[in-house]
C-alpha cells in the first residue's frame, strides 16, 4: 500500500551499495533421522529498537505451529542450516520485510538443534584475525575488524571487548609479532576495541607470574572481542522468528526438486519420523559441512577446557613455532575454567564423525604445559571439535586457508553460502539476502538494517538454574539434554560430569518435555558420550 511504497522510498534514499555474488575472500540426530547429505544485557536491547524482549523467544508450542506452517505455506525463500549462517540470512530477510512492510516468507530448518554445529563450537571470539596477517589477508582482516565493532554495537549483552597478552620467547617475536599488532591497530582504525602496548620481560611476568620464565624475551597487549557464540546464534533466530519467520530445528531436508519455478521440498521431521513437502521458491544451503556444493574443504577444530589458568582476565594468545597461533581464554559463566584451541586439520571423514584426536590433545595439553610448567599434569574438563567449511583457495596448509567467504547461485538453482568467519557473518547474510532478494523481492534490495538493529536478548542473565532450563525448554526450543548443556548454555563444558551429576537436569527437563525413564537415560548418556576425551575419560 501507500505506507509501503513511502517506506521503500525512504529506505531506498538511505541505500548502501553493496556487492552481491563476489567470492570476496557432531551431533547426533534424534531417530529416525541421520544427516541429509546436502542439508544442513544486562541490557535490554530489544526495548530500545522497539521490539520487545518478551516477544523475542521461540514459544513452547512454536514448532508444531511453524511446523504446520511448512505443510501448507509456499514460502519466498527456505533456508538450510540453523548456524550463524543460515540465522544471519534469516534475521536479515526478515527484519527487511518487516521495516519495509512488504510481506515476505522466510523459513529456516535445521536437522539439529540451531547453533548445535560449528558456530557453537569454536574459539567464542570476534575478532579480526590477527594470524591472517602473515598470510597477507588484509581485506579479510579490514572487514573482520569493522564487523567486530558493529557486532559489539548491536549485541553488548553477548560480546564484550577482550584483552590478550601474546608472551614472546626471542628477539625475532618481538620485532615480527609487534609489527604485527601495529598492522592490526592500524587496519582497525576508529574500529579499534582498546589501545596495545608493548610490555618487557618483567612486565610479562608481573601480568602472568605462572608462564615460563626461560627464554622470555618480553611481550605485548591487544585487544578482541569474547562472545557466547551459541546464545549469539539463537538470539539471531529468535529475532528473526519475532519478525515473522518460520524457524524449525529437528527438521531435515531429504530430497529437493524444481518444478516450473518452485522448489519442492521433502522435509523430515526428526523427532516424529514424519515426512511431508514445503514448497519454496529460492532454496538457500547454509549447511557448512554438510552441503553437497563440493567446492569446500574441511577443517576440524579442536578445544580443551581446563581449570581455570592465569592470573588475570586477559586471555593469553600464543603463536607456537609453526606460527599457529593457540588462545587460553577465561571462560565459563563464573570464569572458572579455560578455554584452550584450536587446532587446524584437514577432515576426510563425514561430517558426522567430528570429535577431538588423542593427538589434537596431546598437542593442546603441551602447548599449556610449555607455557604453564605448573599445568603439566592438569586433566581437561571437557572437549568438544567441529568443522570449518572453507571455501578451497587451493593452500597446502589447512592453518593458511582463506577464511574468505564465497555466495553464489550453483547451476541447480541453489543460493549457496560457503567459507568466512563467525564475525563477517552480518556481512555474509546481507549479501546472501541481495543474492535471493533478487529473485523475489528485488524491492527489498539494498534495504538491510542489521548493521543498526540491536540484536535482543539478554535477560537470561542472573537467572536461577531452574529458571534457565524453563526459558530453554519453554522459549528456546531446546527438546534434548544437549541443547540446554552446549547451547542455551555451556553448563556442559564447565565441569567435567558425572551421570549422578546430570541427572537431575535431566529430571527437570524430562519433566517438561514427557521423557520416560529409558529417554531420560538416553540423554545422559549421550552428553557423556559427548564429551568423552581420548585417553582420560573413554
Amino acid at each position: 500500500g501507500k505506507a509501503s511504497a513511502a517506506a521503500l522510498a525512504v529506505m531506498k534514499s538511505r541505500r548502501v551499495v553493496m556487492s552481491v555474488s563476489v567470492p570476496t575472500q557432531g551431533i547426533k540426530p534424534a531417530e529416525p533421522c541421520g544427516r541429509a547429505t546436502y542439508t544442513q544485557n544486562p541490557c535490554r536491547m530489544g526495548e530500545s529498537a522497539g521490539v520487545s524482549v518478551h516477544n523475542s523467544r521461540l514459544e513452547t508450542d512454536s514448532r508444531q505451529r511453524f511446523l504446520g506452517r511448512l505443510r501448507r505455506e509456499t514460502f519466498d525463500v527456505l533456508i538450510l542450516g540453523g548456524g550463524i549462517n543460515g540465522a544471519g540470512l534469516a534475521r536479515d530477510l526478515a527484519l527487511r520485510a518487516h521495516a519495509a512492510g512488504v510481506p515476505l516468507a522466510v523459513a529456516l530448518v535445521e536437522q539439529n538443534h540451531f547453533a548445535s554445529g560449528t558456530s557453537g563450537r569454536n574459539s567464542q571470539l570476534i575478532h579480526g584475525g590477527l594470524r591472517y596477517l602473515k598470510y597477507m589477508q588484509f581485506g579479510l582482516v579490514r572487514e573482520a575488524l569493522r564487523e567486530r565493532a558493529t557486532l559489539l554495537r548491536m549485541a553488548p549483552h553477548l560480546v564484550s571487548p577482550l584483552p590478550f597478552l601474546i608472551p614472546m620467547y626471542s628477539r625475532f617475536d618481538r620485532w615480527f609479532y609487534g609489527a604485527g599488532l601495529r598492522l592490526y591497530d592500524w587496519l582497525a582504525g576508529s574500529h579499534r576495541v582498546g589501545p596495545g602496548r608493548r610490555l618487557t620481560p618483567g612486565q610479562v611476568a608481573a601480568l602472568e607470574p605462572g608462564l615460563a620464565r626461560q627464554g622470555l624475551a618480553g611481550g605485548a597487549v591487544f585487544h578482541d572481542c569474547k562472545v557466547h557464540s551459541a546464545r549469539f546464534v539463537l538470539e539471531n533466530v529468535i529475532d528473526a522468528a519475532a519478525h515473522g519467520a518460520v524457524a524449525v530445528n529437528y527438521t531435515r531436508a531429504a530430497a529437493r526438486s524444481r518444478d516450473g519455478g518452485v522448489w519442492n521440498v521433502e522435509l523430515q521431521d526428526c523427532l516424529s519420523g514424519e515426512r511431508f513437502r514445503c514448497r519454496a521458491k529460492v532454496l538457500a544451503d547454509t549447511t557448512g559441512a554438510w552441503s553437497d556444493a563440493g567446492s569446500v574443504r574441511l577443517v576440524r577444530g579442536s578445544h580443551l577446557i581446563l581449570p581455570r589458568l592465569g592470573a588475570g582476565d586477559h586471555a593469553i594468545a600464543f603463536f607456537e613455532p609453526a606460527g599457529r597461533i593457540v588462545f587460553l581464554i577465561p571462560w565459563g559463566e563464573d570464569r572458572q575454567v579455560t578455554l584452550v584451541g584450536t587446532t587446524d586439520i584437514d577432515h576426510h571423514a563425514g561430517p558426522d564423525q567430528v570429535r577431538i584426536s588423542r593427538e589434537e590433545v596431546d598437542y593442546l595439553l603441551g602447548i599449556v604445559g610449555g607455557l604453564f610448567p605448573a599445568a603439566r599434569n592438569l586433566k581437561p574438563l571437557a572437549a568438544f571439535s567441529s568443522l570449518r567449511a572453507l571455501a578451497g583457495d587451493g593452500s597446502e596448509s589447512a592453518t593458511a586457508a582463506s577464511r574468505g567467504h564465497r555466495i553464489w547461485r550453483s547451476d541447480d538453482g541453489m543460493v549457496r553460502v560457503a567459507g568466512g568467519k563467525f564475525t563477517t557473518y552480518r556481512v555474509m547474510a546481507e549479501q546472501a539476502a541481495e543474492l535471493v532478494l533478487s529473485e523475489v523481492a528485488p524491492e527489498l534490495s539494498g534495504l538491510s538494517v542489521t548493521a543498526t538493529a540491536p540484536l535482543p536478548g539478554g535477560d537470561w542473565r542472573g537467572m536461577p538454574e531452574a529458571e534457565r532450563i524453563e526459558r530453554a525448554v519453554r522459549r528456546e526450543m531446546a527438546l534434548r539434554l544437549a541443547d540446554l548443556l552446549f547451547v542455551s548454555t555451556y553448563w556442559g563444558y564447565e565441569r567435567a560430569w558425572t551421570a549422578p551429576e546430570l541427572a537431575p537436569y535431566a529430571a527437570t527437563m524430562g519433566a517438561r518435555l514427557g521423557w520416560d525413564n529409558e529417554k531420560t537415560r538416553s540423554e545422559i548418556e549421550d552428553v557423556l558420550n559427548r564429551l568423552s576425551i581420548p585417553g582420560f575419560n573413554e
